[in-house]
């Protein structure tokens, strides 16, 4: 019933944001940056007989097989590299819908979070180009917004059980698309581990993020079937295609993407920056830099809007100070699906980073600003004044998202706020 009552609106989400992406989608005309891998490994799968070497084994097939479906069907053009992309943004941008109407409970807190998410320009650049990020986030998000959903029921496990499905094929584009079943399971150990010790708190209420009786019917053995079997299930789904079911070139393939994901011999990159400056916006990525006239350019950048991913940092601060003091679920989430994508690259012993690896922070910050904008008895029309800003802003930035909309070097110029983003 939940699911039907967000249906409506859901759907009118995905309209206009799909339609928003579609504008200019074709533009250019070849490939940008990263589409240089991915678009000939999804051409590759297509032919009637493998060929060797397999392009790009370096991460699962899922995502690189959602772009082979839509050249097979729309043609081998960027719109039908980079179509399927933006159906998935436009279903991100849904995802953080749901996820606001499970931590807000309210459809205009949540309408607001969707519209902060696609005005942090990050997520539009993103899903208009032939990456894999955007499909790890989308699934990600939808595996999020089932879990937080389930959380403070007594029998979580169909909520739970989706969940798990979403986050096995987040982690079959890219495994990356794990980072968010890992906090999960991090949450899970956390709140078993307190129960075993008989922790708790002496003004508890329902809105706790923990309580000795959270989810009482769910076992150990349902964990391993929503969060170990189902997602293990859904990911190595996507590899059948290409590996059958051989349990030798399964594991192969693991090891492939295991040790080019984790070798720390990478050679330097031009845009490559630390996961600390991330959240700043210290070093973008240029995905598209071209001069098409005396002072006419084409400009694609991947960096975020400053008037939302900077006002977002105070906003996660917030609800630290709130889980803190007063241990509420909703800040809690907040903070575990925004630190912990985020985090688990400090973790990883790779020294080549780029910026686009905070997408999904960056995304579920959008919950942050919001929920530190309604916070007490905050005025409603500041969230919407907050939104207003974040518009402008993504306004502002159109001359280099997106390559159809095109700058002068002035513009170019009056953009470029510090060294650093050239």
């Amino acid at each position: 019933m939940w699911a039907l009552r967000a249906g409506p609106i859901s759907v009118i989400i995905f309209f206009v944001a799909h339609v928003v992406l579609l504008i200019g989608l074709t533009v250019p005309d070849k490939f940008v940056f990263d589409e240089v891998h991915y678009v000939p490994a999804a051409r590759q799968m297509l032919q009637p007989t493998m060929s060797q070497p397999m392009l790009n084994p370096m991460h699962p097939p899922l995502a690189k097989q959602l772009i082979a479906l839509s050249i097979h069907v729309f043609g081998d053009t960027p719109f039908g590299w980079r179509y399927p992309g933006a159906v998935f943004g436009a279903l991100s941008v849904v995802a953080v819908y749901l996820c606001g109407l499970v931590l807000f409970g309210a459809r205009a807190p949540a309408l607001a979070a969707a519209l902060i998410a696609f005005l942090n320009q990050m997520l539009f650049v993103m899903s208009r180009t032939a990456m894999l990020d955007i499909y790890a986030l989308t699934f990600g998000l939808f595996g999020i917004a089932a879990f937080m959903k389930g959380y403070g029921e007594a029998r979580p496990h169909r909520w739970f059980a989706l969940a798990g499905l979403a986050f096995g094929l987040a982690a079959a584009c890219k495994w990356s698309g794990l980072f968010p079943l890992a906090v999960v399971i991090v949450i899970f150990a956390a709140v078993r581990l307190m129960r075993r010790w008989g922790t708790t708190f002496a003004d508890a209420d329902e809105l706790d993020w923990y309580r000795p009786d959270l989810w009482p019917e769910f076992k150990g053995r349902h964990f391993i079937a929503c969060f170990v079997l189902i997602p293990l299930v859904a990911y190595l789904s996507s590899f059948v295609a290409l590996y059958g079911l051989s349990p030798g070139a399964l594991i192969e393939a693991q090891w492939r993407i295991f040790t080019d994901n984790t070798t720390t011999a990478i050679p330097g990159h031009t845009y490559m920056s630390s996961w600390p400056s991330w959240p700043f916006l210290v070093r973008p990525v240029w995905f598209l830099f071209d001069k098409v006239g005396n002072d006419r350019i084409e400009a694609v950048v991947f960096l975020g809007n400053p008037l939302v991913l900077w006002p977002a940092l105070l906003a996660v601060a917030v609800a630290l100070r709130d889980w803190i003091t007063t241990r509420r679920r909703d800040a809690f989430l907040i903070l575990a699906f925004y630190l912990g994508p985020y985090l688990a690259w400090a973790l990883l012993p790779r020294t080549l980073g780029f910026i686009y690896y905070y997408l999904p922070s960056a995304t579920f910050s959008s919950l942050a600003l919001v929920y530190a904008l309604r916070r007490n008895n905050t005025p409603r029309w500041l969230l919407w004044a907050f939104a207003a800003v974040a518009a402008l802003g993504f306004v502002a930035m159109l001359p280099i998202s997106a390559a159809i909309v095109g700058t002068s070097m002035e513009t170019f110029g009056r953009l470029m706020i510090f060294q650093s983003w050239i």
